[in-house]
């Protein structure tokens, strides 16, 4: 298995809607495996291929403590939406920002392959009802930042690259430090 690079935001890759899978086959298994290693190191509580540079129709999702529960989608599709919750949301791709959203509905019914192509349906509630809801908006090309305010949105996107600049510069500090001085 290999830990995926995770897209950060505003990486325009993130807006890409993904494809269906044609086949499940060694390939999409191999991805869903690295997808939960990449997802548990993060860690996170789920993942979809577009975060990852892949834009197929997959995504992975633990919510359990003890992160003992994976489960993987593959073409997943809701099939049913009821009630309403608010949530504090999360995302790999926006690192270390948090918001509560009010447009997450509280139950939902999913249908989708395995990772050995079998076809189930799923109910699921609460968190698990969340973050799939979350992923799969991953699929469509949106972040759940889109569901922020322009102005929080603006904030973000500033801190987020400030952060980056600053990774960068002690990164390069770091190299030029491995450099014997003259």
């Amino acid at each position: 298995m290999a830990k995926l690079t995770i897209l950060e935001y505003p990486d325009p890759r993130l807006r890409t809607r993904a494809v269906p899978v044609v086949a499940v086959d060694d390939r999409i298994r191999r991805l869903i495996d690295d997808m939960f290693e990449t997802m548990y190191e993060a860690p996170g509580v789920g993942l979809a291929a577009t975060q990852v540079n892949v834009h197929e129709r997959v995504l992975v999702v633990d919510v359990s403590p003890e992160q003992d529960q994976p489960i993987a989608f593959v073409n997943p599709e809701i099939i049913e939406r009821d009630g309403k919750t608010e949530a504090e949301e999360g995302c790999l791709s926006v690192p270390g920002i948090f918001d509560k959203l009010a447009t997450r509905s509280a139950h939902v019914r999913v249908r989708a392959l395995d990772r050995d192509g079998k076809p189930f349906e799923i109910d699921a509630d609460g968190l698990l009802a969340v973050c799939i809801q979350h992923e799969m908006d991953h699929l469509e090309g949106r972040l759940f930042v889109d569901y922020l305010s322009d102005l929080k949105r603006t904030r973000i996107r500033s801190r987020l690259e400030k952060e980056r600049r600053e990774r960068g510069t002690r990164a390069a500090s770091r190299e030029r430090s491995k450099v014997p001085a003259i």
